[in-house]
């Protein structure tokens, strides 16, 4: 059974069990078993795979290069650059299916190798809309925002509380690429190159 890497993303699972052991053997020859979500109906995907209504992962995208990233981490780096992606933000069914990753322990990771970072409330406040911001700042007693737009809103929060007021107000936040991240996605362009584009 191939079980090269099975602690960074498949160590949740049960070895014994069949479905399990099936999944492993589609991947003997890859160098290593694509991450398996334990909400994953296994003997459905296991059927789909069979009938050709579901794909294997490519095997490229397993691959890990030098940094121990795989193809999927600079995917969500360059999700991540477009400023849009926040802690409440829902990770595509392509991260596991096509880029055999979990997209939440991937974002811990890419932290955690300084290729991006979680943002403050008050940087974070772009992310919230007009009423969220009127909320606060009547929560505070902040006068004369009533007729202001979001940007103006933004600026006077930032200039009228701290981050701990605001902190205690929103769980929302964003997350920012570093220029470490920048350099890494720079890399190997040839991941994001081959990825299916959309606006975000």
């Amino acid at each position: 059974m191939n079980t090269k890497n099975i602690e960074k993303q498949n160590s949740h699972l049960d070895l014994q069990d069949k479905a399990v052991q099936d999944i492993f053997a589609l991947y003997q020859d890859y160098p290593e078993v694509p991450f398996i979500s334990e909400r994953r109906d296994k003997e459905g995907w296991l059927n789909a795979v069979r009938i050709g209504s579901e794909q294997l992962v490519p095997k490229r995208n397993v691959v890990r290069f030098e940094e121990d990233i795989l193809p999927g981490h600079l995917i969500l780096l360059w999700r991540i650059q477009f400023g849009t992606f926040t802690n409440e933000s829902a990770y595509p069914k392509y991260f596991e299916y096509n880029y055999g990753i979990n997209g939440s322990q991937a974002l811990d990771e890419v932290i955690e190798k300084g290729y991006a970072v979680e943002l403050s409330a008050t940087d974070s406040l772009d992310h919230l809309n007009a009423a969220s911001l009127k909320a606060i700042l009547k929560h505070y007693e902040v006068a004369g925002y009533s007729k202001m737009k979001k940007p103006e809103l933004m600026e006077l929060a930032k200039k009228e509380l701290s981050e701990e007021q605001l902190a205690s107000q929103f769980a929302l936040r964003g997350y920012r690429i570093t220029p470490e991240g920048e350099a890494i996605l720079a890399k190997y362009p040839e991941v994001v190159d081959r990825h299916p584009k959309k606006k975000y």
